[in-house]
């Protein structure tokens, strides 16, 4: 059986799409520095008002990578 141990750093994705693409905008470009991310857990979402309307999304999660060993 194989035993895995995982290290995990917290992150803030922004968009002025949506919270889905917050969250992918924020895995995508920690996947550039951080390799095997394994999974990620959102621990926040919250967003910028302007103007009465919704201009930005903004989520907090957690990543999970993989240690090397």
């Amino acid at each position: 059986m194989s035993e895995h141990v995982y290290k995990s750093v917290e992150l803030t994705g922004s968009s002025k799409v949506g919270s889905d693409d917050a969250i992918k905008c924020a895995i995508e470009r920690a996947s550039k520095t951080i390799r095997d991310i394994r999974w990620f857990h959102v621990t926040e979402i919250r967003g910028h008002v302007d103007e009465g309307k919704v201009a930005y999304w903004q989520v907090t999660l957690k990543i999970g990578f993989t240690l090397e060993g």
